[in-house]
């Protein structure tokens, strides 16, 4: 257990973020050594305690203690190692800092402690957010050459060099895509369909099995069409620049009720201005010639069947219900039906992969020869049953590397892909990344958009969240984003429409 103790609410976030990078494995827990009234409200830190002069004793438990103490212009850190009562501290000068650069001074200074105490260096270095390329196509935007934006990032945020030329290529590549989008008057769509064949071991996402549900899917395109409808008159005055529809798993429809959907969409929204409209497939044990054909007759552009692995043993692991061979069937199916932009997800850092099972199976997805592929890097949620039950995953190895990321993108070059965007999640296995390869003209916008948030992208389903993108910018750059959310339960998002559609209403009231 490593504690971290503040005199006063502040950066409580990012110091928790960045030494769950360093150490993955250990319970953070956060204290407020300041009278609870200073601290109502706060959520992540939400426990007060009143030290003594030498607070560090009262947490014999913990192996790591942290004093952060705001005293006018400078930031105290202490930092005392309980095993061999090793005692390390700094003092960080804020003065003259704005709020974003006193966070960047204090996370740079932690960092540095942690790095000299431990010998240890994070690959992002203190980048704990998800979306590291937006820094990066802040700097290209701003009119910042390769070289001061390598600069910025190397003495902001001491990332590691890999990471920084990685972030800058994708930038530009997003950037000449992006220039496409009119961000003002364009907006995004993003359809949920939370079912599932069964439930992977790893997943945190919306869906629910489809053999509890099957009888009430009518029911929830029913309530789907009643938003679907309220967001085609909302916005009949914008540019529909793109389309997705995600899960869960959409293809656990029928191919009527798969038809049904996309008709409706097309019969709502003017498509003229949709550079893309993707379904993701998934699960190969969901895939059938019938649903494919639903697809391909309503000009569906974009397509995922996703294998997770190509090894028989971790996908049994991890509760996907289909074989190796159902994905190279179904992937080969899609061919021969006409698709010619096809993605396929894999992660890094399943249970018991060793890095030959990785490389045996990007031997198997190079034969396939995809159009996109997206490494993952695995980031277990709280969610999870390999969470839940973590006891019965306690003996298995959960390893991903640099050495894994650098052996993927060597086949995705081999086959002729480049990356085109990238984002984070909390707890990645190896400090790593999640990046997206496409071969030229297929780069999936949806994906960019969402990962850059430049634009309104509204969501509708159960679970589905929408974000609302104002299009003047602050003063930094940046863009206001509001976002609602709708509520994850099928029944009650079929029973509650009016209200998830209310939402949207209050959520885009005003200009």
């Amino acid at each position: 257990m490593i504690v971290v103790v503040f005199n006063k609410p502040d950066f409580e976030y990012d110091v928790h973020s960045l030494l769950k990078e360093f150490f993955p494995q250990e319970d953070v827990q956060m204290y407020y050594s300041c009278p609870p009234d200073e601290v109502e409200g706060k959520n992540l830190a939400c426990t007060h305690h009143e030290m003594t002069d030498d607070g560090v004793k009262e947490f014999a438990d913990a192996s790591q203690v942290f004093k952060i103490d705001y005293v006018g212009d400078e930031i105290a850190v202490e930092w005392t190692l309980n095993r061999d009562g090793k005692r390390i501290c700094t003092k960080i000068s804020v003065t003259g800092a704005d709020r974003k650069e006193t966070k960047n001074r204090l996370k740079l200074a932690l960092y540095s402690m942690i790095e000299k105490g431990t010998g240890k260096s994070l690959p992002w270095g203190t980048l704990s957010g998800i979306r590291p390329t937006k820094i990066a196509m802040k700097c290209i935007e701003d009119g910042m050459s390769d070289k001061e934006t390598y600069d910025y990032l190397k003495e902001t945020y001491l990332a590691s060099d890999e990471k920084i030329d990685l972030s800058i290529g994708i930038a530009k590549r997003e950037k000449t895509l992006l220039d496409k989008v009119d961000y003002d008057n364009g907006y995004s769509l993003y359809i949920g369909i939370p079912f599932c064949p069964s439930t992977c071991a790893y997943c945190s996402f919306t869906s629910y099995p489809l053999g509890v549900w099957k009888n009430r899917v009518d029911d929830y395109l029913d309530a789907l069409e009643k938003e679907i409808d309220y967001t085609a008159q909302k916005f009949y005055h914008r540019k529909l620049n793109s389309i997705y529809i995600g899960g869960g798993t959409p293809t656990t429809l029928s191919p009527a009720q798969l038809d049904r959907l996309i008709r409706k969409i097309k019969c709502s929204f003017d498509l003229k201005d949709c550079l893309e409209f993707t379904v993701e497939a998934g699960r190969p044990d969901s895939i059938t010639r019938e649903k494919l054909l639903a697809l391909k007759k309503n000009g569906i552009s974009r397509i995922s069947v996703n294998p997770q692995t190509m090894k028989q043993q971790t996908l049994d692991i991890i509760g996907r219900h289909h074989t190796v061979d159902d994905t190279i069937q179904s992937f080969k199916l899609a061919r021969e039906l006409g698709f010619d932009n096809i993605n396929m997800d894999l992660i890094m850092g399943l249970p018991e992969e060793t890095l030959d099972d990785v490389r045996h199976t990007m031997e198997l997805v190079k034969e396939l020869a995809p159009d996109n592929v997206t490494i993952h890097s695995l980031a277990v949620k709280r969610a999870a049953r390999l969470t839940i039950f973590k006891d019965r995953y306690s003996d298995m190895q959960m390893v991903n590397t640099q050495e894994h990321m650098d052996l993927c993108a060597a086949y995705c070059k081999q086959m002729g892909l480049e990356p085109y965007y990238l984002y984070r999640q909390k707890g990645m296995a190896g400090n790593m990344e999640n990046v997206g390869y496409a071969a030229k003209g297929k780069a999936g916008v949806y994906n960019i958009l969402i990962m850059e948030e430049k634009q309104t992208i509204v969501a509708c389903g159960a679970g589905a969240s929408t974000k609302r993108v104002w299009p003047v910018p602050n003063p930094d750059g940046t863009h206001r984003i509001d976002r609602c959310e709708n509520v994850k339960d099928v029944g009650q998002y079929i029973a509650r429409i009016d209200e998830m559609i209310e939402r949207k209403q209050r959520l885009f009231e005003g200009k």
